[in-house]
Parts: structure tokens; sequence; C-alpha cells
């Protein structure tokens, strides 16, 4: 499916080529997932885990809450603090379930209609879903959907597995979820939310993040440990790949939790651009630091790349660990020469070419102490068109840099993502298109590297990349995209035979 653009946080005038990836030139993950079963303040949880993970999408949010008699069902346009942080939230969302999702946009275009949760009243019940993913072959889903019948309400893709789940012929909610995934392709994480039901779910490889956690005998599901952290919960386990798990309440109105395998068992293969950008650095991701992850991978970027200089300086904030590994690999100092501004609002105006084109010094500043006569060397963690990367340089060198050296904590972005993952196309990729020292000139620094593939691989601990069979998902670095998860067509048929739903069950 074709990707759209991501959120900008400055509004350009429609149609104009600056609205298009100018100012946060950045891959981008459309969003995060959150889920509270059992807990008096469900709606508030949700709201606070959702802002632990606002950077996995900006552009809009949402909150679907059951009290047990109805569901309650907000979304908006913007951040979660401008709809979701007032003190009335119990009482317009009460119950003690709840799901939340905060979004960017791969499919499906930036409309409130397209905000999730998505909800709709089934045969069996109401049902919300939130998904973090993309469904690789929700078009022909879509198509065969409306020959038959269907009526979509939003362009995205998650709906998809609504309209899937609303015709199963199923007699439980449960069976009628996994007969969905069994028809549809691609990275999912979902969090869905019934009258009596808290469901999350896992792509059989892994690709998204999905963890569970616990609370004062409240179970969350969550993207990321930090919105863990943020409500105060404990971390369980991860969602093992392939995996759907069930909350509920047993006859006696104890909460469990039951796990579900419906597909075949297959290697995990994560994303790993989790690691290089996307989570935050304080989670914890398939049992492992992110920030320490991105520390070894700036360390092993100097061994690498490593060059004569006087200061080595992130690009604040994703480039911040890699650059603490890079300078204590090299022993150089490390100082903050980029300030970064946090409170550049989404709507700025800028009515002219010449006032959007200093967007970039609005987001950051170089401290002229640091920079001044000195050889500096630029740590980011990824470079996609170089747009930012372009003028941030050109701002070191405004400030007196005696040399610039740029390093990227990521091997060169060469292939476009259909995961979940928002980039563009081929033919904006600035690697796709130029040799390394066209790069070079095109950025006008002194040298420019890149993170191997192998060193990559070393800093995840992996030892080397295992080609046959390799232990991410690292397409856009290698063009070594993972096979379809499951056949559409076995799909389709198998909705005609007795499916596997449940391959092994355990409960706790």
């Amino acid at each position: 499916m074709t990707a759209e653009r991501p959120s900008l946080h400055f509004q350009t005038a429609p149609g104009d080529p600056a609205d298009k990836w100018e100012f946060d030139d950045k891959p981008r993950e459309e969003c995060g997932v959150f889920g509270v079963f059992g807990s008096e303040d469900a709606s508030v949880l949700t709201a606070l885990g959702l802002h632990g993970l606002q950077h996995r999408g900006q552009e809009g949010c949402g909150i679907v809450s059951y009290d047990g008699d109805r569901f309650y069902h907000e979304r908006y346009l913007g951040l979660v603090g401008e709809h979701f942080a007032g003190s009335d939230v119990p009482q317009r969302l009460p119950g003690v379930t709840a799901i939340g999702h905060t979004r960017y946009a791969t499919a499906g275009g930036t409309i409130l209609r397209n905000v999730q949760p998505l909800f709709a009243d089934l045969a069996l019940g109401g049902f919300a879903v939130a998904h973090n993913g993309n469904l690789t072959n929700a078009r022909d889903l879509r198509e065969r959907l409306v020959q038959d019948g269907a009526i979509f309400q939003s362009t995205s893709d998650t709906e998809c597995i609504l309209q899937l789940i609303a015709r199963s012929r199923r007699q439980r909610v449960v069976e009628r979820f996994v007969e969905a995934l069994h028809d549809i392709q691609g990275a999912y994480a979902l969090v869905c939310l019934t009258k009596s039901k808290l469901i999350g779910a896992r792509d059989p490889i892994g690709i998204r993040p999905l963890v569970l956690g616990e609370r004062a005998g409240a179970y969350i599901l969550a993207s990321e440990t930090c919105a863990l952290d943020m409500i105060g919960a404990s971390f369980v386990r991860a969602i093992e790949p392939g995996e759907v798990v069930v909350i509920t309440r047993d006859k006696d109105g104890k909460v469990i939790v039951e796990s579900h395998f419906p597909f075949p068992r297959r290697k995990a293969r994560p994303c790993i651009f989790e690691f290089v950008y996307f989570a935050r650095p304080d989670s914890i991701v398939d049992g492992r630091s992110v920030y320490e992850l991105r520390k070894r991978m700036g360390r092993r970027l100097a061994e690498e790349t490593g060059v004569e200089a006087d200061v080595i300086v992130p690009v604040p904030d994703s480039g911040v660990p890699a650059a603490m590994g890079f300078a204590l690999a090299s022993g150089i100092p490390y100082e903050l020469g980029i300030i970064r501004n946090h409170y550049v609002g989404r709507t700025f105006i800028q009515p002219k070419q010449e006032i959007r084109a200093l967007g970039v010094r609005l987001k950051h500043s170089a401290n002229r102490d640091v920079i001044k006569g000195k050889r500096v060397v630029l740590v980011d963690d990824s470079i996609v068109r170089g747009t930012t990367s372009r003028k941030i340089v050109q701002m070191v060198r405004e400030a007196g840099a005696k040399e610039v050296h740029l390093r990227s904590a990521s091997p060169p972005i060469k292939h476009p993502d259909f995961y979940g993952i928002d980039m563009p196309a081929l033919s904006e990729l600035m690697a796709a298109q130029m040799t390394l020292e066209e790069m070079r000139k095109s950025l006008e620094v002194d040298t420019l590297g890149f993170l191997s593939i192998e060193g990559l691989y070393w800093a995840m601990g992996e030892g080397k990349r295992d080609a046959a069979n390799p232990q991410y998902t690292d397409h856009p670095f290698t063009g070594d995209y993972p096979t379809p998860l499951l056949d559409y067509h076995a799909g389709r048929a198998g909705r005609e035979t007795q499916l596997p739903l449940i391959v092994e069950n355990a409960a706790e």
C-alpha cells in the first residue's frame, strides 16, 4: 500500500513541495497501542500510557472504554495532552477496561475517521481495535470485502480486521478474531476490547512489539515498556511472535490471562528499526535495553569510521546514545553542540518559503562555544532524504566549525518499507540514488560514514547476520524483505475448512 506523508511539526501551504518530509526527515513508525483490564482508573491509565507512547505517533489519538453497560469512544486529531489531560476523563470515559491508540498514518489519510481505536457494534457485541503496523494485503482484502457487500467507514487498513470479524460465522469472539488473523498479511501488534475481554496479538514473526504488564491486579498491554513505567506498572513479559493473549475473568471473577498460538511457530524476526530509532531509549524491547544497544552502535561506528576530531556532537535527541558510545570508543570529548527546542508547536505558520527554510532552526540551534574552531563529528541515528542533515551541517558551519564529519549509527537506507514504517519512496531515499561520495558532497561534509550491516548486528549481540535466515527485519538496509506472513489464498481457503484456532493454550 502507498504510504502517505508523516506528521509534520510545521503547517505548510497545501500542495507545496516543502509540505512533505521537509523539517523532520526521519522514518516514521505509525502508532502506539495501549490497553488496561481491571482498573477503576482504566481511561486515566490509558491516557497516561499514550503519553508514554507519544513519540510513536502525533497525528491523532483515541480511547475506547467499557463500563459494563456501554462503550464510550473518543477520537481526536492532535496530541494526547491536548484532549485527554483533563480531570473529567474518568467521567467522559468510565469503566474498568479501556484501550487507546496514538498514530502516524501509513495507510489511510490524516482524517478523523481514520483515527483509532476503530469501533463497531457486531452481532456478538461491541468490538474496538487498535493497530500498530501495516497490512500488506489490505487492498486485496478491501476489494473482496466490498464485492461481498461490506461498507467501509474509513480508508484505514485496520478496518479490514473489523469487517472480517463481522462476517465470521464463528460462535465465540476470540475465534472470530483468530479467523480474521488467518486472512491478513503483514505486520501487526493489535490491542482489542470486547464486553468481557482485552485481547492482544502479535504477527507471526514479531515485526511490531507488544508487552504485557501488571499494576495493582490490573493487566496492561502496550507497545513499549516505557508506557508501563509511565503508570507505575511492572513488566511481566513480551508477547511472543504469533501469540494471541486474552485477558478476561473466570467464573469467580478473578482476572486471568490466556495465551493462544493459532499459527505454526516461526522464527522471530522483529523490526531492527525499533532498536535503531523508533523505541524510546528507556524501553526494553524483546528483553534488550534500547539505550545500551544504541551506545553499542555508536561504539562500533567509531571503530569502523573513526576520524581525527575535537568534539563529538549528537543530533538531538535520537543521536544521543550513539554519540555517547562513539565518544567513549574514540576518546574524543562528547558535548552538546546542538540544542533542541522542545516547544515548537505543530501549527507554527510559515507563509513564505524563505521563512519555511528557517524551519530547522526553530527545532535545533548551534551551541557556538562548543563548535567554534573545532573539528566536529555529528552523530545521528539515520539519514533518509538528507534535507534536515544538510541544514544542520550548514548551521554547524555557520557557528564556526573548522571541519564537519557526519556519522550515521545505522547503515544506508536504500529500500522502502511496507510493514509500518512511513518513509519516502525509493526515488527520495538519498542512499538509493547516490554513491557515498555523492552523498558527502550533497551534504557538504568533510567526511561521511555509516555503520555497516555487520556492525549493526554486532551491536545487537548477534555476532554476524545470518544471510539465509536474518535475525531481524532489516530490509530498509538490505532489501531482504520478509516472506509473506501467511499465504493469502490459503487464508481464504482456510475459512471454508476447520482452522487450527488454538495450537497451544496455557492459562496463567
